[in-house]
């Protein structure tokens, strides 16, 4: 792929993953800063990643939220968490990854995205 299929590729599984309205939200905050990078992100993070056959999304998804919680990232763990289920994740299995993740990243590093994650499914749960 060119860089131009790569981006309309990961614009594509951007949009599935994380929804219409969040990337038109990205698309709109764009500055004369952001641009190039947001542009990046949607070519390879997503057209070159997020597109391999290699891992189902689902699995993708877990992968990430893994990953953020180790990385203390909590904007991203929430955009992931709330994402997950666009790939079938359900909370079960989120809250199996942050118990592992209890283990290998740190008792307060799963506390922290155990109460994120309760946060947002109530939020979404409307409860």
């Amino acid at each position: 792929m060119n860089d131009d299929e790569r981006y309309e590729a990961g614009m594509k599984v951007r949009r599935a993953v994380l929804g219409d309205a969040h990337v038109d939200r990205s698309l709109n905050n764009l500055t004369e800063f952001t641009e190039e990078f947001q542009n990046f992100i949607t070519r390879y993070a997503w057209g070159e990643i997020w597109t391999r056959e290699g891992l189902p999304r689902h699995t993708r998804s877990l992968v990430t939220i893994a990953l953020m919680v180790s990385l203390n990232r909590s904007e991203e763990l929430a955009l992931h968490l709330r994402a997950a289920k666009n790939n079938g994740v359900t909370h079960e299995e989120i809250k199996e990854v942050l118990l592992q993740t209890a283990i290998y990243c740190g008792v307060p590093a799963a506390n922290s995205a155990f109460h994120l994650a309760d946060k947002l499914f109530r939020e979404d749960d409307g409860t």
